[in-house]
C-alpha cells in the first residue's frame, strides 16, 4: 500500500525538495503552499496539491479535507515545514508582527496537527514531523521572534511525543542549520512590513551594519542544499524506531553540543559572534 504524506510549505526551498524526492521514492505526496499560483507551479511539476496557509484557519481546515480526498483518508505522515522570519532586534518588533510570526509558524502547526491526530489514532500509527532548527536549540540576537516560534515548536513536540506514546504516531523533529532556501528574501519582505527601523533606538546600528547583514546576510557563511534535510527527513520516515531529534548539517550538532556543556553566559558570548 502507498504510504502518504502531507508536506507544508511546498514552494520552494526544503518543502519542494521533500516533496519532489518522496514522490520518486513511490509516497503518495500531497504537497501545499499558501498560494494559488504555487499550487499551480507545483501541480506542473507532477504533484498532487492543495493550498493550505498556517495563518489562514479556513485554508488549514480546507486544505486538510482536501488532502484527504486525495489519499483515500489515509495519513501515513505529516511534515510540518512552512514557516517564515521577521529579523530584528526584539525591542524593534511590534507585537502585531510576533502575533503573526507565532499564528504562522506555531499556531497554525497546532491546528493542522490536531487535524491529523485522528486520523493516525483510527489507523493506529503515523509520524509527525516538525521541521524546527538550530534556532529551536539556541538563541542568536537579531532573529528572537523566529527563535521564540521554533523554542515553542521544541518544547510542543516534547510534550505532544510524550502524551502520543503507545498510540503508534511518532513525533519526531528535524533540526537544519543553515540551509540554502528562500528564507532571507521572505524576512526581508516581513522586515519591510513590520520594522521601523529609522525610529529605533538602534537607527545607528542598522546604518552601521545591521541593515547589510539583513540584505546581503554573513560572509563566507556555509549554506547546505535542501536535499540535505530531505535526506533526514526520509531517515525519520522510514526509521522503525525514530529518535526524537535528528540534527541536520554540523552546526546544529555543535549547537547541542554547546548548549548542553556550556554556561549560558559564556554560550551567549560565542553566539554573538554568529
Amino acid at each position: 500500500m502507498t504510504r502518504t504524506i502531507l508536506i507544508t510549505g511546498c514552494s520552494s526551498g526544503i518543502g519542494r525538495d521533500a516533496a519532489l524526492k518522496l514522490s520518486r521514492l513511490g509516497w503518495g505526496v500531497v504537497a501545499s503552499a499558501r498560494s494559488a499560483a504555487d499550487v499551480d507551479r507545483l501541480r506542473g511539476d507532477g504533484l498532487k496539491t492543495v493550498r493550505l496557509d498556517y495563518a489562514d484557519e479556513a485554508s488549514i481546515a480546507e486544505g486538510f479535507e482536501e488532502a484527504l480526498g486525495i489519499t483515500g483518508g489515509r495519513l501515513d505522515a505529516l511534515f510540518n515545514n512552512g514557516a517564515h522570519a521577521l529579523p530584528g532586534p526584539l525591542e524593534d518588533i511590534p507585537s502585531a508582527g510576533l502575533r503573526a510570526q507565532l499564528e504562522a509558524n506555531v499556531i497554525g502547526w497546532h491546528d493542522l496537527t490536531r487535524r491529523a491526530i485522528p486520523v493516525m489514532r483510527a489507523q493506529g500509527y503515523g509520524r509527525i514531523v516538525q521541521n524546527s532548527s538550530v534556532l529551536g536549540l539556541v538563541g542568536v540576537k537579531w532573529r528572537g521572534a523566529y527563535v521564540a516560534t521554533k523554542f515553542a515548536i521544541e518544547g510542543y513536540s516534547d510534550v505532544l511525543r510524550q502524551e502520543l506514546a503507545g498510540s503508534g504516531i511518532h513525533v519526531i523533529l528535524i533540526e537544519p542549520g543553515p540551509i540554502a532556501t528562500k528564507m532571507r528574501e521572505n524576512a526581508i519582505r516581513q522586515f519591510e512590513r513590520w520594522v521601523d527601523w529609522e525610529s529605533s533606538a538602534r537607527a545607528e546600528e542598522y546604518r552601521a551594519g545591521l541593515l547589510e547583514k539583513l540584505y546581503k546576510g554573513s560572509a563566507g557563511k556555509t549554506q547546505h542544499p535542501p536535499a540535505a534535510v530531505t535526506r533526514v527527513l526520509v531517515r525519520a520516515l522510514e526509521a522503525r524506531r525514530p529518535a526524537a531529534r535528528y540534527p541536520v548539517t554540523p552546526n546544529t550538532t555543535a549547537a547541542m553540543a554547546l548548549r548542553r556543556l556550556l554556561p549560558a553566559r559564556l554560550l551567549d558570548r560565542l553566539l554573538s559572534r554568529a
